[in-house]
C-alpha cells in the first residue's frame, strides 16, 4: 500500500477526535457554558463509574478466551516498558532543565503515563472502518482491536494509579515537608524553647532481675497460666500490628484506585471470556443472558464520544496559562512524541524478533502506538488531588493535545507501513 494511502488512512481517526475535542471546548467557554467545570466534574464520575467498566468488560469478554488471552500476554509488559522507559527519559529532563521541586512529579508523570485507553478506544475502530485499512475485515478488524484497545485501557490505569499517583504523591509530600520545617525553623526564631524533663525510664516491663538471670535468652522461666493469658495478649497485639500495617500499605498504595472500576470492568470481561460456563450463558445470540451484554455494550458505546468532549473542555483552562517554562512543555513534546516512540520501535521490533508478539499486524500496530500517545488525562486529576503543579498540568495538556494530532498521525502511518 503506497505511503500517502497510509497516511489518508491515519488521518480519518485524528480527525474525528479534533472535532469533538473543538467541540467540548465549544461548550466549555465561559460565554455558553454548557459543559463548564461542574459539569465536567459529574460527567466524570459517570464515565469512570459507568461508561468505561461497561466498555472494558463488554469488549473483553467478547473476543477473549484461554487463547487469546495467552497470545497477549507481552501487552502487560509492553505498557509497563512505556512507564520505565518514559519516566527514565523524564528524569533526564528534569535534571537537564532544572524543574522545581513543586512540578517534578508532574513532569515524570507526563512523561511516563500516556493515555492508554480512550485514544485507542477511538484511533482503531476509525482505522479498522476506512477504505483501505491493511487491516484485513473491518468487523474482525474493529472486534479484536476494541479488544486490544480495552486491555490497554485496564492495565494502563493499574499502572496509572499505584506507579504515577505514588511518584506525584511522594513529590507533593516532600514540598509540604520542606515548607513544614522552614516554618518550623522561622518559629524557633521568635519563640524561647522550652524542654520539660522526662523521665530517663519509661519501660512498662520491670527493671529488676533476679540474682540468677543474666540479660540473656538463656534465662526463661516456665510458662504459668498467668504467662499464657501473657502469650495470648502479646499473640494479639502481634495480629494488630500486621493490620495496622497492611492498613499503612493501602494507604500509602492508594489499594482501592488500583481496583478502580475499569479494572474491575476488566476482571468480570476477562472471566466472562475464559470461563465456558459463564461465557455461554452471556455471550452469543442464543445465550439466555445476552441483555447484560448488549446493554455494557450499549454503555460502553457512549463512553467514547462523552470523554472527548470532556478532553476539550479540560483543555480550556490551558488557554489561561501559567507560570511554567517553555523549556519544560518542549521537553514533555520531545519525550513523548520523538524519543519514546523511537525507542518504542526498538522494544517491540526487538520482541518480535525474539519470538515474544505474534505475527497478527493490528496487535503489533498497538504495541507500537502505546508508545506515542499524550500524557494521561488522569494525571489533572491527580495534580489536583495532591494540588501540586494543577495550572501547569493544564498548560502542559493543551500544547501535547494540540500536537498529537500531527504526531499520531505520521507515527500511525509509519507503524501502519511497518507492519503491514
Amino acid at each position: 500500500m503506497r505511503l500517502v494511502d497510509l497516511f489518508v488512512v491515519a488521518s480519518m481517526p485524528v480527525l474525528k477526535v479534533l472535532l469533538l475535542t473543538a467541540l467540548g471546548s465549544f461548550l466549555a467557554m465561559d460565554s455558553v457554558d454548557v459543559l463548564g467545570e461542574n459539569a465536567r466534574k459529574q460527567l466524570n464520575a459517570v464515565v469512570f463509574f459507568v461508561f468505561n467498566p461497561a466498555v472494558v468488560g463488554s469488549n473483553l469478554s467478547k473476543t477473549v478466551n484461554f487463547e487469546s488471552f495467552v497470545s497477549v500476554w507481552f501487552m502487560p509488559l509492553n505498557i509497563l516498558n512505556t512507564f520505565i522507559v518514559g519516566s527514565a527519559l523524564g528524569w533526564v529532563l528534569m535534571h537537564i532543565t532544572g524543574v522545581p521541586q513543586h512540578l517534578r512529579g508532574l513532569i515524570l508523570g507526563c512523561c511516563a503515563a500516556g493515555n492508554m485507553g480512550h485514544l485507542p478506544l477511538i484511533i482503531i475502530p476509525a482505522i479498522c472502518k476506512e477504505k483501505g485499512s491493511p487491516f484485513g475485515d473491518p468487523g474482525i478488524c474493529n472486534s479484536y482491536g476494541m479488544a486490544y484497545a480495552s486491555l490497554s485501557m485496564a492495565i494502563g490505569a493499574i499502572f496509572l494509579w499505584s506507579y504515577v499517583y505514588n511518584i506525584v504523591r511522594v513529590y507533593s509530600g516532600k514540598v509540604i515537608e520542606e515548607a513544614r520545617i522552614e516554618d518550623d525553623s522561622k518559629s524557633n526564631e521568635k519563640i524561647t524553647e522550652y524542654t520539660p524533663k522526662s523521665p530517663e525510664w519509661s519501660y512498662s516491663e520491670p527493671l529488676l532481675l533476679s540474682k540468677d538471670c543474666s540479660i540473656s535468652l538463656e534465662c526463661t522461666p516456665e510458662l504459668t497460666s498467668s504467662d499464657t493469658k501473657s502469650e495470648g495478649v502479646v499473640k494479639v497485639r502481634r495480629l494488630d500490628r500486621i493490620w495496622q500495617f497492611l492498613r499503612l500499605i493501602s494507604s500509602k498504595l492508594n489499594l482501592k484506585a488500583l481496583f478502580a472500576p475499569s479494572i474491575v470492568g476488566a476482571i468480570i470481561g476477562f472471566t466472562v471470556g475464559i470461563v465456558p460456563k459463564f461465557r455461554n450463558l452471556v455471550i452469543g445470540s442464543n445465550a439466555p443472558l445476552r441483555v447484560v451484554q448488549d446493554s455494557a455494550s450499549l454503555l460502553g458505546d457512549a463512553a467514547i464520544p462523552i470523554v472527548t468532549l470532556i478532553v476539550g473542555g479540560n483543555l480550556i483552562r490551558g488557554l489561561r496559562g501559567s507560570g511554567i517554562r517553555p523549556s519544560l512543555v518542549l521537553g514533555v513534546i520531545a519525550v513523548r512524541y520523538v524519543l519514546l516512540p523511537l525507542l518504542g520501535i526498538v522494544i517491540v521490533k526487538g520482541a518480535i524478533r525474539f519470538g515474544l508478539v505474534n505475527s497478527d499486524p493490528l496487535y503489533q500496530f498497538i504495541l507500537l502506538l502505546q508508545y506515542t500517545l499524550p500524557p494521561a488525562m488522569n494525571i489533572g486529576t491527580i495534580t489536583q488531588l495532591f494540588r501540586a503543579g494543577e495550572s501547569e498540568c493544564s498548560v502542559i495538556m493543551l500544547w501535547t493535545y494540540a500536537l498529537a494530532s500531527i504526531s499520531i498521525t505520521l507515527w500511525s502511518t509509519f507503524f501502519m507501513w511497518l507492519v503491514a
